[in-house]
């Protein structure tokens, strides 16, 4: 097992009143695995594994457990020395819609992008699931996945979980310098005047445009309209052509934030503790909203060019021992999916086994209006993806 890494963010979740509420009920047992595999029905290139013992990991910036010293991931480590199969891992996506336009054409003509995982969210993973860009699970193959949450096991865009398996959930709220502005608490909060070019926000629409719209009064986990969208949009359009926001950005937002360039914005709630640890600075504070914070889940897959399938099975169940996605967990301090891993926490460290951020309450989320922004068709999904490359001028 990998030794504990990131528990530094103990005294960050002292600041966010975490340790007076209760810690969520972790252990419950696992659903049992479906008959059968999908894997048979999809004409699949040669799995390499047995004799190419590695596997090549395509994820997101600061969403892994991370020694600074030693300049390597404890738990991809011991991964490696546990299987002998050496882990590849890039921090390749900034944003869903970037990182799958660069490899979407290479998929499409089954050429090999040199990543048997990728992480990409909800909406995304529908999108490719939909394309067949692809591959099926092996689900059978792998004992630990049946953990996952019973809240996740269901997705509409992938019913049976037969092609993607959560890798974290988190909220996007806001975030700002407790020692550069006043407390922001609601949208309206950053467009003050004194906060005017030193706002960031995501390039996730459903994240910024949805924020927005439960600031204007729609329900975003229901069937909200078009001219509701828009109306979004156009506050968000208003604000960039005001001079209050200073950049639209995906993951990359965050170096605006360590630069001291911005101040306060619209972020996902991981990165705060993130860049609390990574900068020393403690005055970074993540709040959700008052109007509402937006739900979402990151999900592991394998590109239909995946050649080292059997690798990327292994990966993907060691993630989800409990003990494993714990120390994840403490480190990257994103909603944690995996059944049992909060019961691992309360060994690691008691603050973080009662963070709302880590272990919501299904109290906890219905209080704070945080809603997961809804599925959206594909014209929608079209429609809305253009609307939002003009307002950010992509």
């Amino acid at each position: 097992m990998a030794q504990q890494a990131g528990l530094s963010r103990r005294a960050l979740l002292g600041m966010t009143g975490a340790g007076a509420l209760a810690a969520v009920t972790a252990a419950c047992a696992p659903p049992q695995p479906p008959a059968g595999s999908a894997a048979a029905k999809v004409q699949l290139p040669v799995d390499v594994s047995d004799t190419d013992k590695i596997v090549n990991w395509a994820n997101w910036t600061a969403y892994l457990d991370y020694d600074d010293k030693t300049k390597k991931y404890p738990t991809l480590e011991a991964f490696s020395k546990e299987t002998g199969i050496k882990a590849s891992y890039s921090e390749d996506i900034d944003d869903n819609d970037t990182y799958v336009n660069k490899v979407a054409p290479q998929l499409r003509a089954k050429q090999d992008i040199n990543r048997d995982i990728m992480v990409l969210t909800d909406w995304m993973a529908n999108r490719v699931i939909r394309d067949e860009l692809v591959q099926p699970l092996d689900l059978i193959s792998m004992k630990n996945v049946w953990r996952l949450r019973p809240s996740l096991q269901e997705v509409s865009f992938d019913p049976g979980r037969q092609h993607s398996i959560t890798w974290q959930s988190g909220f996007a709220g806001l975030a700002y310098d407790k020692t550069k502005t006043s407390p922001v608490k609601a949208i309206a909060d950053l467009w003050r005047s004194d906060l005017k070019g030193r706002v960031v926000v995501l390039s996730e629409f459903r994240d910024t445009v949805g924020l927005i719209m439960q600031s204007q009064g729609v329900d975003i986990s229901k069937d909200f309209t078009k001219a509701q969208v828009e109306k979004g949009m156009d506050e968000i359009s208003k604000r960039i052509s005001d001079g209050n926001i200073r950049r639209v950005k995906g993951n990359a937002y965050l170096e605006d934030l360590k630069a001291g360039n911005a101040v306060a914005g619209i972020v996902w709630s991981g990165d705060m503790f993130v860049l609390r640890a990574e900068t020393g600075n403690d005055n970074w504070e993540f709040v959700i909203p008052d109007s509402g914070g937006t739900l979402w889940s990151d999900n592991m897959m394998l590109p239909i060019t995946a050649r080292h399938r059997k690798n990327a099975h292994k990966l993907i169940d060691y993630y989800f021992d409990p003990a494993v996605a714990a120390e994840v967990a403490a480190y990257v301090n994103y909603v944690c999916p995996v059944e049992g891993a909060q019961a691992e926490m309360e060994k690691l460290d008691k603050e973080l086994a009662q963070s709302p951020f880590i272990f919501p309450t299904e109290s906890y989320i219905k209080q704070h209006n945080i809603q997961g922004f809804r599925a959206l068709s594909a014209s929608e999904d079209a429609d809305y993806s253009a609307l939002w490359a003009k307002v950010v001028g992509n």
